[in-house]
């Protein structure tokens, strides 16, 4: 499917040049390109496509979207799938 997965930032940094980060979702961590969103910080919710965070998004959307996910059992399927 690969659709765009909220997440919580946990940890940011810098790897050859590049901003990472550490991202949770649903608890399942994930090293996220935090490239494309610079002027998210630790605590921060954002939208990951393939391993990109895209957008930053608030902690009330996330939450929907992940119960949402999770409803239709696709979470688990698509985290996988970013692996």
């Amino acid at each position: 499917m690969c659709l765009g997965i909220p997440g919580q930032v946990k940890e940011i940094y810098e790897a050859g040049g590049v901003r990472m980060g550490i991202v949770d979702f649903a608890g399942i961590t994930k090293e996220v390109c935090l490239a494309y969103v610079p002027e998210i910080t630790i605590g921060d919710y954002t939208i990951v496509h393939v391993g990109f965070a895209i957008t930053q998004l608030d902690e009330d959307s996330a939450q929907e979207s992940l119960r949402l996910f999770a409803e239709m059992g696709v979470l688990q399927e698509e985290l996988n799938a970013t692996a």
